[in-house]
């Protein structure tokens, strides 16, 4: 019989980002079997126990949280995988999402609204390298498109009411003083709902004046926050399900990887916090609405055409002034993120999943999926909802 690994999992399950690294590992497991695993629940601030340096056991996933926790598993001797690199000087090969493609889905999304003025919300530098190169991604890539990007770094932890109160008025007080309208792209949930608290203060309405944008995708405060929050998922699940692989590996002998390993974000769940469009083209506006609510019913740019009374010709150029392409791609667009939604979200067939998102076929709708997406409606789901 092989023989089961004996696992330890140094990971916060009070979060969500802990629990969709745990959810990753589980699957994991659930496919390869012959783990055991030692576990506690914990808060984030998990601090190594002192017994695992005489733990006889295969390998360790963590969160490594500061430097006596990373030099007290380097006292193990067993392979061990670091998810937050956090601490600089270990060795352990980490696993963490790819923040320059994070940063550059916020950046796709504003500009896909309109979007022509930018803000990042962040911590104070040094705080998580991580976090850093998140805000340094963001301003960079909004430079490149030719705008403009403006950063604030709000402290992590304000002591007290007092604290907490004055920190928020000097987020609003940056706010208020900004070009509007506004995108402003948060570190993560915890930031993006300071951010909508801070428009309150300055008295901005959310979207129509700042559209406000999180990290992780964190369902309970998205849904919390007024309004909605929208966030970027981290495919929390695919990254401990990558830690749980490369465990694996190198407890058979496999040779640890130099570098971090990052992992493309599944990409944007928008809510209400930035369901707008930043143009003063009515007409424009009026036909965005128009696709947004009817692209799955299976419009074309003549039913868009008619909704707005503007010749076809002008309604395009007009499109592409603003947006950068054309009514039928923007119906096209749609489509398919919805479509993505149904594939990971519900056991729908295929053919209801096409019919659902305004496609004539399941074969048409199969061979449009693949050709924008890289990758065929099964696979995708396969890649995404089976984990």
């Amino acid at each position: 019989m092989r023989k089961v690994r004996r696992i330890a999992l140094l990971v916060e399950s009070s979060r969500n980002y802990g629990r969709g690294l745990l959810r990753g590992i589980s699957s994991y497991v659930r496919e390869h079997g012959y783990w055991s695993f030692f576990f506690q629940p914990h808060g984030l601030e998990i601090h190594a126990p002192q017994w695992l340096t005489r733990w006889q056991g295969d390998g360790i996933i963590a969160r490594v949280n500061d430097h006596h926790m990373a030099e007290l598993l380097s006292k193990v001797n067993v392979p061990v995988v670091d998810l937050r690199n956090y601490v600089t000087t270990t060795t352990f090969p980490g696993i963490g999402p790819d923040n320059h493609l994070v940063a550059n889905q916020g950046v796709e999304h504003f500009l896909r609204r309109g979007f022509r003025n930018f803000g990042f919300c962040g911590m104070p530098r040094g705080t998580y390298r991580y976090m850093d190169h998140r805000m340094d991604a963001f301003m960079e890539i909004v430079q490149k498109a030719g705008h403009a990007c403006h950063s604030f770094r709000l402290s992590t932890n304000p002591r007290g009411p007092t604290g907490w109160d004055d920190a928020q008025d000097r987020l609003a007080r940056w706010i208020a003083k900004l070009p509007k309208p506004l995108a402003v792209m948060a570190c993560n949930d915890d930031y993006g709902i300071r951010v909508l608290d801070a428009c309150q203060r300055a008295e901005v309405s959310v979207p129509e004046e700042v559209a406000v944008l999180g990290v992780d995708d964190d369902q309970t405060l998205c849904t919390l926050s007024t309004p909605p929050l929208s966030s970027v998922n981290l495919d929390l699940e695919g990254i401990g399900y990558a830690a749980a692989d490369l465990l694996d590996r190198m407890i058979g002998g496999e040779t640890a990887p130099a570098r971090t390993i990052e992992i493309p974000p599944r990409g944007i769940v928008t809510r209400r916090s930035t369901d707008i469009l930043a143009t003063d083209d009515v007409e424009v506006a009026t036909a965005l609405r128009f696709i947004r609510e009817n692209a799955c019913r299976g419009i074309g740019a003549g039913d868009v055409v008619r909704h707005v009374l503007l010749s076809r010709s002008s309604l395009e150029r007009r499109f592409k002034a603003v947006l950068g392409r054309t009514p039928s791609v923007e119906i096209r667009r749609i489509q398919l993120d919805r479509a993505k939604e149904l594939l990971t979200e519900t056991t729908l067939t295929l053919a209801s999943v096409a019919k659902r998102c305004g496609f004539e076929s399941r074969n048409y709708f199969s061979e449009v999926f693949h050709r924008s997406v890289g990758m065929t409606p099964g696979q995708y789901r396969r890649h995404y909802a089976d984990r």
